[in-house]
């Protein structure tokens, strides 16, 4: 009776301390945001948390307010959903608020990629080089090369029977621009050191990206439950083959005999060689690359697509646009002239563009952002309001609720208005308000301060330029005008553009 007393004994302490070790009883400590840790051990509030974001978020702000603490598989959340006291976040030190350690862990897990210290500092500074300025003048037209290889492969043909086709705007735009910005960045088949002709590399250029893009498409399908660590083992084993096809098919090897490889593909791959690491390593590195640049701006390009046909003003408006720039460059297209030069310079001349751009990553993107809190620290509101937060915890801003979709920043939110970041006389709106005071971060799809995306000017590029062709060489239409726009993926949330749970059917045929 003694020795079962013991065992019983030793259970119960044992219990007690894994439930302690796993935050059950944790409280609020003074001056601490409220703490809601769910009814689950360690799990907490994931379970709803991964099924619906944006109302599970909704629903802790209305009952707790603006900052409060949550527990979510293990780790203590602090979400800060005020616009006016974001600052306080972005701009906080880096040694109290970090980013890298968290992104580390998350690569690692996803990408299965070990960073380097200075990883992040690497890819901002090759990508103010190569990915903005000068350097976003050579993407422009290697994008523009690789987008008219890939849309107009049939020109000839279709220019005379300038019959429709039929296709999935989602697979259409996804599958175009993925492939355009992946042969832009990683660079095309040799055609003179490879001896073979110009025609047949490009045609190679197209097998291999489209095949690249199916595996992509499967592996990304897998991305939200690996993040969060919750793939069951059969889909586990699939995601662990899938990463090895890509670090194959961006290994250091085969893309040091590619030609037009890009500056910064070259650049980070030579840096990273040079200071000692693996091949192997480097490899993943660049997979991880092919993601961060190539996941986002195929749906986001769907969205745009999709937001205009729905909307025939905003259309009109873009094409006329688009015409305008056209000819002030002194170009024109028609059946067996020249192809359009599509330059940077041109780009930056289309604000109505530029606003249905912003407004339509306002509707569909939806980062989380996150930092590891290094040091205990006292969080600063702009109404006055301090709290402490733990050293060890994370802290997080969801922008999407935060910001883009309040209605008092954004009146009607859900509603697509293209001109919204127009002013009257046609220059870029940056004037918005809450509660009587301006916004400084109105519009947060590329997140903000260190985490912010160092590829978003490429990527604002590719969508556009993506777009601007379309415009130029198309007439297209839904199949069905009357078909509503589909709804999200709501297990997404949190990574980057959202994607729709079907696709929608379109046609369109060549304009001249």
């Amino acid at each position: 009776m003694a020795l079962l007393l013991s065992v019983l004994l030793g259970f119960a302490v044992a219990l007690i301390g894994g439930l302690y070790l796993l935050g059950a009883f944790r409280q609020r400590r003074p001056g601490e945001p409220p703490l809601d840790r769910g009814l689950i051990p360690w799990l907490g509030h994931v379970l709803e948390f991964r099924r619906d974001t944006l109302k599970f978020l909704d629903r802790m702000k209305r009952k707790h307010g603006d900052v409060f603490t949550i527990q979510l598989g293990g780790f203590y959340f602090t979400f800060l959903q005020d616009p006016l006291s974001l600052s306080a976040f972005t701009k906080e030190n880096r040694e109290k608020l970090n980013f890298n350690s968290f992104a580390r862990q998350l690569v690692q897990r996803v990408f299965g990629y070990k960073s380097i210290t200075d990883d992040h500092q690497i890819l901002q500074q090759s990508s103010n080089r190569h990915l903005m300025g000068g350097g976003l003048e050579v993407m422009t037209q290697a994008m523009m090369s690789n987008l008219q290889n890939l849309m107009l492969l049939n020109l000839g043909s279709s220019a005379e029977q300038r019959s429709w086709t039929e296709d999935g705007l989602y697979m259409y735009s996804y599958n175009i621009v993925f492939r355009a910005g992946y042969l832009s960045l990683f660079g095309n088949e040799p055609h003179k050191s490879g001896g073979v002709g110009e025609d047949q590399a490009k045609e190679k250029d197209r097998v291999e990206s489209e095949a690249l893009f199916h595996e992509f498409r499967k592996y990304d399908q897998f991305f939200p439950k690996l993040a969060y660590g919750v793939l069951p083992p059969v889909d586990r084993w699939k995601a662990e083959r899938l990463k090895a096809h890509f670090w194959n098919a961006l290994s250091v090897q085969k893309l040091k005999v590619k030609d037009n490889i890009s500056r910064w593909v070259w650049d980070i791959q030579q840096f990273k060689e040079e200071h000692g690491m693996k091949e192997a390593m480097i490899s993943r590195y660049m997979f991880v690359l092919l993601w961060a640049s190539q996941g986002n701006t195929g749906p986001s390009s769907f969205w745009l697509l999709l937001f205009l046909m729905k909307h025939p003003e905003a259309l009109e408006a873009v094409r006329a646009e688009v015409d305008k720039v056209l000819k002030e460059a002194g170009q024109e297209v028609y059946p067996g002239g020249p192809l359009v030069n599509l330059t940077r310079e041109m780009l930056m001349k289309t604000p109505v563009l530029d606003s249905a751009v912003e407004e339509t990553l306002r509707l569909t993107t939806a980062p989380i952002l996150t930092r590891a809190v290094q040091e205990d620290l006292t969080l600063k509101m702009a109404d006055g309001r301090q709290f402490l937060i733990r050293k060890g915890d994370r802290m997080s801003v969801f922008p999407y609720s935060a910001v883009q979709i309040d209605p008092e920043i954004h009146t009607e939110p859900n509603s697509f208005k293209y001109d919204r970041f127009l002013n009257p006389d046609g220059s870029r709106k940056t004037d918005f308000y809450k509660a009587g005071k301006k916004v400084k971060y109105y519009n947060m799809p590329w997140g903000a301060g260190i985490s912010m995306c160092p590829g978003r000017f490429f990527a604002t590029n590719e969508l556009k330029q993506f777009v601007f062709l379309m415009l130029v060489y198309f007439e297209f239409e839904l199949k069905d005008p009357e078909e509503k726009i589909p709804q999200i993926d709501l297990g997404r949330w949190g990574f980057g553009t959202m994607q729709p749970t079907k696709d929608v059917q379109f046609r369109y045929r060549l304009r001249y």
